[in-house]
């Protein structure tokens, strides 16, 4: 991808703007969220605006620590390090001073040993001038053998500048996160937004119909462009991202022998999003009606794989009136909606309150802070938001509210809750209202309001 024209085309000014105001301590996750996702739309240059990339650029340079960008596989981390490197080269940075390795080539197979790939980047450097900022980009550094000495190694280096992609979540696992404690900022990355998603098929003018696509396929970047020319391709492609990730990441890395029980477990945790489940309650359910028993502590370590490859996301249960966040029980979520069609048991329509629910979670993820699930007594909250200043917010997430009895019940989650922090109930009924403080909003809204 090359950087070319300083000008924006209208929804570029839009964004720019907009992930320019946010507060600080979101500002550099928000602005690099949005702005890979520019470049990944499928519309190449059309929607690629130089002044966000300088934008973010320039916030990277001001720290000097290393960038780390996750995220699963297939969603534009690349992309963002290609873009990154072709915009230094634009405002004249000396091509001796980037490094660029993607651990995925076969090229560089020869180098997945941490001190050998060490002392190539140090080769490769303009180590004689001292004064001089050496950029280093290493795409999926988590193949590299040993690569948590790399990365250390490299950063002690006075005149490197570290930027480093992966897509395993073991990239930052707690004895990484030990070794390079105070030394990493992490920006994760999930796929569209549904205001994303609406931009990238701007053609289609029905929003409701729109969000019903949303809710049924998949929101990879790529998904989204073969959908345009060839939908009957999109399953083989997801499939293609799926035996990746399952193969590649999970039973070659972890040296799996039984794929089935893994498979299963997907497959479970699919068909219960928004449901809340247990290691034990699901080996008890899979061992029900099969032959080939499952315990609950295998169970655990292969959920835990699922969630290390960014697969699935958790949600812990936070109790809200005991402040405090329980260690039983929790919620999933899958990164990509499109994923179920993959899977044998899902129905395209089917299971459309859970759909939304997971829609709810990872826009939540994207607005910044934590991403609980509430108890407040005998009541269940779907979301509880930790925000950075300590503040939270309170979501409940249905289909429809339109019966009077799943009305109280999901005011009455939120009215028990003794506290003045916002409290929202989302549907896709079309009335917004306030009840009692409480703010229902319609949801496609809400999604797509420029201001939340």
């Amino acid at each position: 991808m090359k950087c070319k024209g300083t000008t924006f085309f209208e929804t570029s000014k839009k964004n720019y703007k907009k992930y320019t105001s946010v507060d600080s301590s979101n500002k550099c996750n928000r602005i690099i969220k949005n702005f890979c996702k520019d470049c990944k739309r499928g519309f190449k240059i059309k929607f690629f605006s130089r002044p966000v990339i300088n934008f973010v650029l320039n916030i990277f340079n001001k720290l000097i620590i290393i960038k780390v960008i996750t995220g699963v596989r297939r969603y534009g981390k690349s992309t963002l390090l290609e873009a990154f490197r072709n915009e230094l080269f634009n405002t004249g940075i000396n091509p001796q001073n980037i490094v660029f390795f993607n651990f995925e080539e076969r090229e560089n197979i020869e180098l997945c040993d941490w001190s050998t790939l060490y002392d190539e980047i140090i080769n490769k450097i303009n180590s004689e001038q001292t004064n001089q900022t050496n950029y280093v980009f290493l795409d999926e550094v988590q193949l590299v053998d040993g690569f948590e000495k790399l990365l250390d190694s490299l950063y002690v280096k006075k005149n490197i500048d570290l930027y480093v992609t992966g897509s395993n979540a073991y990239l930052l696992s707690s004895e990484l996160a030990t070794l390079l404690t105070g030394r990493y900022i992490a920006i994760n990355l999930h796929p569209f937004s549904f205001a994303e998603y609406a931009l990238a098929l701007a053609e289609e003018k029905n929003t409701d119909r729109l969000f019903r696509q949303y809710m049924n396929n998949s929101a990879f970047p790529e998904a989204i462009t073969i959908s345009k020319t060839a939908p009957e391709l999109v399953n083989d492609y997801l499939q293609s991202i799926y035996d990746t990730v399952i193969v590649k990441d999970i039973i070659k890395k972890h040296k799996l022998r039984n794929d089935n029980n893994l498979k299963r477990i997907i497959e479970f945790l699919f068909d219960s999003i928004g449901s809340i489940v247990s290691p034990t309650n699901i080996a008890a359910q899979l061992n029900k009606n099969s032959d080939k028993k499952i315990s609950h502590n295998t169970v655990n370590k292969l959920i835990g794989f699922l969630v290390e490859s960014y697969i699935l996301y958790p949600a812990s249960r936070y109790d809200i009136k005991g402040k405090e966040l329980l260690s039983t029980n929790e919620k999933y979520y899958v990164v990509d909606l499109g994923l179920k069609n993959i899977v044998s048991s899902n129905r395209y329509e089917a299971d459309l309150g859970h759909k939304l629910e997971n829609v709810v979670y990872f826009e939540l993820l994207r607005r910044g802070g934590k991403v609980f699930i509430g108890k407040n007594n005998q009541k269940e909250v779907d979301f509880v938001v930790q925000k950075a200043n300590n503040a939270r917010e309170y979501y409940q997430v249905a289909y429809t509210i339109n019966d009077e009895r799943t009305k109280e019940r999901e005011f009455s989650a939120l009215q028990n809750i003794k506290d003045n922090y916002p409290k929202y109930i989302l549907t896709l009924d079309y009335d917004n209202t306030i009840i009692d403080g409480i703010q229902k909003l319609n949801v496609v809204d809400w999604l797509i309001s420029a201001n939340s």
